[in-house]
């Protein structure tokens, strides 16, 4: 199995300017808890995410005022990325390592084409595949 298999296709992806309002309304509008942050809707190419917890955690947790905020000035600026063709063990293996519950599908252009969300794998892996990915992505990071 492949990740084009099982990725969620053509995610919204907003830029680095948007307001963060925007973002949260977005991400609620969606029912989905993250966005890639892509240098223009024509172009697609990642430069970052942004997470609802990115939104808590870098505007309200920091005493920031979300209001004045973009996404910017929360996104998590290091992109994760696996292509359509990465074998679904590979994929799960970024996912594990990382300890993050979404990966960026980028294209032969290096364009966003799709998210894999844990999600994803629950919906459409073997429950094995799903458990073993939950428990190792929920592991605590050592501080």
């Amino acid at each position: 199995m492949r990740v084009s298999d099982i990725m969620t296709r053509n995610p919204i992806c907003c830029t680095p300017e948007v307001r963060l309002q925007e973002v949260a309304r977005i991400m609620c509008g969606h029912d989905i808890g993250e966005l890639p942050v892509v240098d223009g809707q024509d172009t697609l190419k990642p430069l970052g995410v942004i997470t609802d917890r990115d939104i808590v955690c870098r505007s309200l947790g920091q005493g920031r005022n979300p209001f004045d905020l973009t996404a910017r000035d929360c996104m998590t600026r290091s992109v994760v990325s696996v292509t359509p063709t990465t074998s679904l063990e590979d994929c799960v293996r970024v996912l594990e390592e990382r300890r993050i519950r979404r990966v960026v599908v980028v294209d032969e252009k290096g364009r966003c084409c799709g998210i894999v969300s844990l999600a994803d794998i629950a919906r459409k892996c073997a429950p094995d595949v799903t458990s073993e990915v939950v428990r190792e992505v929920s592991q605590p990071v050592a501080a």
